[in-house]
């Protein structure tokens, strides 16, 4: 086994995509160090083999202990998508964190960098599907952050030898996630309704797929400087997916619209009223882009070269996690 007796820090450990990996490294044998920022609930994490280890991406020094003896860092930690938090929260974990970790990772002499970023960087896609030479068009703030950080990885890996790889998730689902929990729970009641057409495309990774790809970017020799969109098998419209969700839930398809712009301009003033208050928006303009722009991304390169393939399809995938809400109580 490749990973067999390595040591290997999982930044993000706490949230779905790094638990995954940090427990399917174990699995193949590593000694998982994973960062933990104070407070967070590592609880998950409580099994042989993960070292829970305080530190957080904000604080240079903390970072420092947690890669020393390491050989291989897993960069998935990031400020994701919050409508309350401040802009500037953003650069300052995406960017300035990425390249605090970047700079103890040289000065330890870590031999694999691999940094999570996103499909969002290349924002709308204008001719799908998009592989990772379409140009970068990030949309949000988020996005904006994780393509400076993206950047910034490129540079120390051409300019300071940083032995980096670079992966983009696709859209990722599946047991344990709870992101896609409100739309599946408007589907199994009724009261889902389609904004637009929903003949725009739509791409999905199932997170034990995704996993599959990370610890390929950090096993895979001779790929550094590269990057890898890692996606599901297939994508497909909008209304296709929705029909998939239905039909794992086992319930009627819903079939009702409404036109767009009613909602992004209702969204658009929401955020305006919202914005001078602690309030979370009901609705927001970023909200009606899931409705409106294509996501389908080309994953032939990862294939090509990573040896990547992902096994599970959408209709399983949904069943899976359809499962798992039901397990969970979630969807009464």
């Amino acid at each position: 086994m490749i990973l067999k007796g390595k040591n290997v820090l999982v930044t993000g450990a706490t949230g779905f995509t790094g638990g995954h990996l940090c427990r399917r490294l174990v699995r193949e044998g590593a000694r998982v160090r994973a960062l933990v920022r104070p407070g967070r609930d590592a609880s998950a994490l409580e099994s042989p083999g993960i070292e829970a280890v305080p530190g957080d991406l904000t604080d240079a020094g903390s970072l420092k202990d947690a890669v020393s003896g390491v050989q291989t860092v897993y960069h998935i930690g990031a400020a994701f998508r919050d409508e309350g938090a401040p802009r500037q929260r953003f650069w300052d974990v995406n960017v300035t964190g990425t390249q605090s970790l970047m700079d103890a990772a040289l000065d330890a002499g870590v031999r694999r960098f691999v940094h999570c970023s996103t499909v969002g960087v290349q924002g709308e896609i204008q001719d799908p599907p998009a592989d990772e030479e379409a140009p970068y068009n990030p949309g949000d703030h988020y996005q904006a952050s994780k393509t400076d950080g993206e950047r910034l990885v490129l540079q120390y890996i051409r300019e300071r030898g940083l032995p980096g790889v670079i992966f983009r998730p696709v859209g990722i689902y599946g047991p344990g996630d709870t992101r896609f929990l409100k739309l599946f729970r408007h589907i199994a009641s009724g009261r889902f309704r389609m904004i637009g057409s929903g003949d725009v495309l739509y791409h999905l990774t199932y997170i034990d797929d995704l996993v599959s790809g990370i610890v390929l970017c950090g096993t895979r020799p001779g790929i550094e400087g590269e990057i890898f969109t890692l996606g599901g098998p297939e994508y497909t419209t909008l209304n296709e997916f929705v029909r998939l969700v239905a039909g794992a839930l086992d319930v009627p398809v819903p079939t009702r619209h409404f036109p767009v712009w009613p909602v992004w301009l209702a969204g658009a003033a929401c955020e305006v009223l919202c914005r001078p208050f602690p309030i979370h928006p009901p609705i927001y303009r970023r909200r009606v882009d899931f409705f409106i722009k294509d996501r389908a991304f080309d994953i032939s390169k990862a294939r090509r070269v990573l040896g990547y393939e992902p096994g599970v399809d959408m209709k399983t995938g949904l069943r899976k996690t359809v499962e798992w809400y039901r397990s969970e109580g979630l969807l009464s």
